[in-house]
């Protein structure tokens, strides 16, 4: 499996794992004891970055909680130096169609200690600020992320929809090793910061890269379980569906000459475009979870990404799930 290299000298590989369908986000939880084979059956296929949050739990059938990071914690419990584990702290709630944020420093402190125990761990390899708190300075984020790795609890941490001016503030105190910002096919904005990663040399690692699922070409219909977040998002309205028709004929396109899926082709398109994207699709079937770890293994030349760039830029589209809204104190 091809590796790259995220900031200055954290190896992953080019696909991770995203393990927050398995627990929260999309209808019931998968039952914990499948989960963790299912984790473990990724591993095996050859995944080594695995990406979970404090904040990624449901509830299960018995009313007990599922905490993701227990799931992983159990999973790789036996393989913890084989892999990397990446963690988030700052989102305290879900309030209606906001997020509560706090990433003051004695919550970061309760964050830390309580996902090394759910992860069954003595540190986090990479350990994101979920979202950026407004009332928290990124100077005051990035000292309390300098002592942690000094304490050796996390080695890495980055940002997850960082902006330059966060980045830059925050990267001038500790070191940054990767953002984790949306990016996909469908939803672009934060190409106007690849050049400050690359000057920065600063990673991406790329959530939602298939669109919440939608660029698999899979999903015929517009309604999921209950408490699966993609009933409220735009991409999977029934007039979304027809409207990204071109999309689809697109990618099937580009799938045909490289005998690929168009998931495949979503992740490869950003793996090739730049060195340092990491896309961390994720899934509940081991089939695509198979799949989109083959998707690193694609070549694209520049010219060939270029023209994918052109054509998307051409293709008519509809509004994507951009995120949720950060509470204002």
């Amino acid at each position: 499996m091809e590796t790259r290299i995220l900031g200055e000298d954290l190896k992953v590989t080019a696909v991770g794992l995203g393990c927050m369908g398995f627990s929260h986000g999309y209808g019931k939880p998968v039952d914990v004891d499948q989960a963790v084979k299912d984790i473990r059956a990724a591993y095996d296929m050859g995944y080594r970055f695995f990406d979970t949050a404090e904040i990624y739990q449901g509830i299960n059938p018995d009313g007990s909680t599922n905490y993701n990071e227990e799931v992983v914690g159990r999973a790789l419990h036996d393989v913890r130096d084989d892999v990397v584990i990446a963690s988030k702290f700052g989102i305290a709630a879900h309030e209606g169609s906001d997020l509560k944020v706090d990433s003051s420093p004695e919550t970061i402190r309760r964050s830390v200690e309580g996902s090394l125990k759910r992860l069954n761990t003595d540190h986090i390899d990479l350990y994101y600020q979920h979202r950026i708190d407004p009332s928290v300075s990124p100077e005051t984020v990035a000292s309390v992320m300098k002592e942690l790795i000094d304490e050796g609890k996390i080695t890495h941490w980055g940002i997850s929809e960082a902006n330059e001016d966060y980045l830059r503030r925050a990267n001038a105190v500790c070191k940054v090793t990767a953002v984790q910002n949306r990016y996909s096919m469908m939803y672009r904005n934060y190409e106007s910061l690849f050049s400050v990663l690359e000057e920065l040399h600063v990673g991406l690692v790329a959530f939602s890269p298939l669109a919440n699922g939608l660029l698999t070409d899979q999903i015929k219909q517009s309604t999921f379980a209950k408490n699966d977040l993609r009933n409220k998002m735009p991409q999977f309205k029934p007039e979304a569906l027809k409207k990204n028709q071109e999309l689809f004929n697109l990618l099937e396109e580009i799938a045909a000459d490289h005998n690929a899926t168009p998931a495949q082709i979503s992740l490869a398109w950003m793996i090739n475009k730049k060195p340092y994207i990491v896309p961390i699709p994720g899934s509940r079937h081991l089939n695509r979870i198979k799949d989109n770890l083959a998707a690193g293994e694609i070549k694209m030349s520049a010219d060939e990404v270029k023209q994918i760039d052109e054509a998307l830029d051409a293709v008519p589209m509809s509004d994507v799930f951009s995120g949720t809204k950060v509470k204002k104190n």
